[in-house]
């Protein structure tokens, strides 16, 4: 700790001064020493020391005016005040007001670092937790944009956050609709390679004449045509990450020359002899089942088994129906935004209607029915909104549906069960039954 955090002293007696900071270096405490409360709000600005040990009695500005300036810049700062028997009531005055500790002159050295070592480990703490902070805002990126609370939500969350810091490939497995680029963009964003290029390749996209050149790049003259270098997509991803989205499309051909890429983890340009090196995370999309294909002879075995080092499947919209409405609004709100009108409320009738639906192209396709509500066509809605899934019992779909209209409800009213049983037109003690059925919270 000694080496890493810094105590300023501030005091005008030379005596007094000179004997702390030589207490703390003897106990491997670093230590700078200031003789008024105007340089050591200079010190503070500019070198950051973690903790901070102030006289009250300075000349010119005093310890409690450089305590105010200093909670004003970092309320978790720690000051500790030396204070001399007729201060003992303005030290206790602040500590109200935040100040960490005060010692009572005179002190022995053993006291006046006792007391310091402790502030030294409050700053730790504090600044462990901001580091842990910040690592969970990089780690989550635009996992953020994830939206939706449910169970598979939280772990497709999850999943992000174990696989996103690692130099694994990945493949995400999803039908179509259900965020497959943007859970990659999140990978990467939580990967050290988000300062890289993020690379996305519609493997289902490109004509098979150009697929070659589009991915590997190629030298002057290497077919007709080619008449400047081009640096392809794989090489344009090193030092990122290269997505490769309906990977099952990928013609068999390419299949073998990608898996050379995956297994030496170099490249040639067409045209060219040269071997690149290529650091780049892979990470591949499927709406396909490539186990099932491989055995079929319709996909390359050691290409799946190369690319599914890790797996992470995205479940359909009709799995998570409780994030239906908080999804609904928050394309509605979007689309109002573009379209430059005001987003219709979402009532109980429409909610049912959306949560009934199997929204087979998942949250593209919830995505497109917002922006058609907002725009008034067609009521926005898909036609036929029923539940088609087979063999689901009756109850069950009543019970799923009952919990999802009260969850949204408890949102929509700030969790206030008051306003929410207002909203659903039922009793507050039957409200507070089903909200202990179901799991929620309310207040």
């Amino acid at each position: 700790m000694s080496d890493e955090l810094k105590v300023l002293i501030v005091e005008d007696d030379p005596a007094v001064q000179r004997g702390c900071r030589q207490a703390l270096q003897l106990d491997g405490i670093a230590a700078e020493a200031v003789d008024s409360a105007e340089a050591g709000w200079r010190a503070v600005t500019d070198t950051g020391p973690a903790v901070v040990v102030t006289d009250i009695r300075l000349p010119g500005m005093d310890g409690m005016a450089l305590m105010g300036r200093i909670r004003a810049l970092d309320p978790d700062l720690p000051v500790v005040l030396m204070t001399g028997h007729g201060d003992i009531q303005l030290a206790v005055q602040a500590m109200k007001e935040g100040a960490q500790d005060f010692i009572e002159k005179p002190f022995s050295s053993a006291h006046f670092v006792e007391v310091t070592r402790r502030a030294l480990e409050k700053r730790r703490l504090v600044l462990e937790v901001r580091e842990l902070r910040e690592k969970l805002d990089e780690s989550a990126g635009s996992a953020a944009h994830l939206i939706g609370h449910s169970a598979a939500m939280q772990i497709v969350r999850r999943r992000i956050a174990d696989l996103g810091p690692t130099s694994a490939d990945v493949l995400i497995q999803g039908e179509t609709g259900t965020g497959k680029e943007l859970v990659a963009r999140c990978l990467h964003e939580a990967s050290p390679r988000r300062d890289g290029h993020f690379v996305a390749i519609n493997c289902g996209g490109l004509p098979e004449s150009l697929i070659d050149s589009e991915i590997f790049g190629h030298e002057i003259g290497a077919f007709t045509g080619a008449a400047k270098r081009r640096i392809g997509k794989i090489e344009h991803a090193n030092g990122g990450t290269l997505f490769l989205d309906e990977i099952e499309s990928m013609p068999l051909a390419m299949q073998i020359k990608l898996l050379r890429v995956l297994q030496e983890r170099t490249i040639e340009r067409l045209g060219s002899n040269q071997l690149i090196a290529l650091d780049c995370r892979i990470i591949a999309a499927t709406k396909a089942d490539l186990k099932a294909l491989s055995d079929e002879g319709r996909f390359r075995a050691d290409l799946y088994y190369r690319l599914a080092v890790a797996t992470l499947p995205l479940p359909p919209l009709r799995e998570r129906r409780d994030d239906i409405g908080l999804l609904f609004e928050h394309f509605a709100g979007l689309a109002a935004r573009r379209y430059g009108r005001p987003p219709p409320r979402l009532d109980s009738e429409r909610l049912q209607a959306l949560m009934s639906f199997q929204w087979p192209g998942n949250v593209r396709e919830l995505r497109n029915a917002a922006d058609r509500w907002v725009l008034g066509v067609e009521g926005g809605l898909p036609a036929g909104i029923v539940d088609t899934t087979p063999g689901r019992p009756l109850a069950e779909t009543m019970e799923a549906f009952e919990r999802t209209l009260i969850s949204e409800a408890l949102r929509r009213n700030g969790m206030s069960l008051a306003r929410t049983a207002e909203d659903l037109q039922m009793a507050k003690t039957t409200l507070f039954d089903k909200i202990r059925k179901y799991g929620l919270s309310g207040k």
